[in-house]
């Protein structure tokens, strides 16, 4: 994925389990990658998966056809991923 001022990779924060935590720094440092490598490399390759299990056939054509603003604008947004609350509420 290439970057321009338009288009700069966002930080994300996410909580994992331990076991996976650890196995992701086993990972990192066998290879001399980044954690944050093989999470992009996750996220990149698992996101097609997942959109096509959760999103419905009109929104996932309107998400491969680049329709996202128009999408966006339509929903109300979700919680902030730093929303301690709104999370530990929908766990």
């Amino acid at each position: 994925m290439r970057t321009s001022a338009e288009n700069r990779l966002r930080v994300v924060a996410v909580r994992i389990d331990p076991v996976i935590e650890q196995r992701l720094r086993v990972l990192a440092e066998a290879t001399g990658h980044k954690q944050s490598f093989f999470l992009q490399r996750m996220i990149e390759e698992g996101i097609d998966a997942m959109e096509e299990i959760w999103l419905s056939p009109d929104t996932l054509a309107k998400v491969r056809n680049g329709d996202l603003s128009e999408m966006l604008a339509a929903h109300r947004p979700t919680s902030d991923l730093f929303d301690v609350d709104a999370t530990d509420a929908a766990s």
